[in-house]
């Protein structure tokens, strides 16, 4: 299935399109938004108060429940750390295949770009309140990181032997910013409905969390991942670059 052609640019092609969808129904949630701020009335010391209505923004909850502060703890300290040893079990994995004189810094810029799809849905998670547009890009992120991810392992085996242990660890690559962009939209359950057109929340400019989850754990969340997901790639790029200097891909891949 990965050699098949016609079957990796349908599988790339819906991923690309889920998440151009999932832009546009954001693009759509905020419009509507916006909407309801413009034709909010205004309150005047004259005019009459309006009449009563339901209001069209809908706060998100407190963060008194215990079941959302778990699920929270459960995406910093399980989903987030367990993301970053996949991430260095994959490097791992490539170094022993000796990713240097087989696939190549080709494949390493890959993995670079996907480090960069993932890197606005970490930091939207880390420091942005989540409304409706910033949820369609983490979910858009995910689509996207999913067409790359196709993309990688389809020049990977091509190239060089994408061992079963590896492809346990690409599992866990794949489903892991699944379950952190599932995880959160339950915790936004309002901005989700509203991204499905299922209600309308009143549009507001990006702004940072209401509740931060504090500097320290957000210095050490990025400290990690610039230790464990990007100094080991980037060490992998100049090994690459260092075994066949000016190439992105090897004269002579290893036999599959």
């Amino acid at each position: 299935m990965m050699k098949n052609p016609t079957f990796l640019r349908y599988y790339a092609s819906t991923m690309l399109c889920a998440g151009a969808a999932t832009l546009g129904a954001g693009f759509v949630a905020w419009w509507r938004g916006r909407r309801v701020a413009a034709d909010a009335p205004v309150a005047t010391a004259h005019a009459a108060p309006p009449a009563a209505h339901p209001e069209p923004h809908e706060r998100e909850p407190a963060e008194t429940d215990t079941t959302r502060q778990v699920a929270r703890k459960m995406i910093q300290y399980f989903v987030i750390p367990l993301w970053l040893t996949a991430g260095l079990t994959d490097w791992w994995c490539h170094r022993r295949t000796d990713i240097e004189h087989t696939t190549g810094l080709k494949e390493t810029g890959i993995h670079l770009l996907m480090l960069g799809e993932a890197a606005f849905p970490v930091l939207a998670g880390l420091f942005l309140e989540i409304d409706a547009p910033v949820l369609s890009l983490m979910i858009a992120s995910f689509f996207v990181h999913e067409a790359t991810a196709m993309w990688d392992v389809s020049y990977a085996v091509t190239r060089r032997e994408v061992q079963p242990v590896e492809q346990h660890v690409h599992s866990f690559l794949e489903m892991v910013p699944l379950l952190a962009v599932a995880l959160i939209a339950v915790l936004h359950w309002p901005q989700l409905q509203a991204l499905m057109g299922r209600k309308v929340i009143r549009s507001h400019p990006i702004r940072l969390k209401r509740v931060p989850l504090g500097l320290r754990y957000a210095v050490g969340a990025l400290g990690a991942m610039a230790v464990f997901e990007v100094l080991p790639y980037c060490e992998e790029a100049l090994r690459d670059w260092k075994a066949n200097p000016g190439r992105l891909t090897p004269p002579a891949g290893q036999p599959v």
